[in-house]
């Protein structure tokens, strides 16, 4: 395990910071057709490098971003997950957002991340309201956004495709 100081744990994960040494575990999920359906294709190695560079200079400029997810137990990789901003109809919203390695699919592992996110966000940066946003076709996406609490209020056209907006506020 890198010497990373955790920005969150849980009873079964670490969520740390990001960086240019994660680019091979990345690439696991990024290089899956399946793991990235709901994305516009999937990436190479250039690419995985500027998604890296994206998170690096989220942390700078609003001191979050998507966070690497690991077993606490054993250090595997097993995606990420984390809060982000985007753009939602004209205003910047925070979001929880989650991708994870396809073999770990179903062991409660997003929900899990996603939870700790919330809090973390509620509790740590005195946010009042996160959302997701799932492409309407990615259902296990959607229960994760149920599952800690948020609710559908809209669709929205994003990222060239209809994506839900799942929102909780405090």
């Amino acid at each position: 395990m890198k010497l990373n100081t955790p920005v969150i744990t849980t009873d079964r994960l670490i969520l740390r910071k990001m960086t240019k040494d994660d680019v091979g575990n990345l690439m696991v999920i990024f290089s899956d057709p399946e793991a990235m359906r709901y994305y516009p294709s999937t990436k190479n190695e250039k690419q995985t490098m500027e998604w890296i560079d994206w998170t690096l200079n989220n942390y700078s400029n609003y001191g979050v971003g998507l966070w690497i997810v690991e077993d606490k137990a054993t250090g595997d990789f097993l995606g990420q997950c984390g809060i982000v901003p985007q753009e939602v109809d004209g205003v910047i919203e925070m979001e929880i957002g989650y991708l994870f390695v396809r073999r770990v699919w179903g062991n409660g592992y997003a929900t899990e991340a996603a939870e700790a996110c919330k809090k973390y966000g509620f509790e740590q940066l005195k946010l009042r309201k996160m959302v997701s946003l799932p492409d309407v076709n990615n259902i296990p996406s959607t229960r994760v956004a149920e599952r800690i609490g948020m609710k559908a209020i809209k669709t929205i056209n994003k990222w060239e495709k209809e994506v839900y907006v799942y929102s909780v506020s405090i």
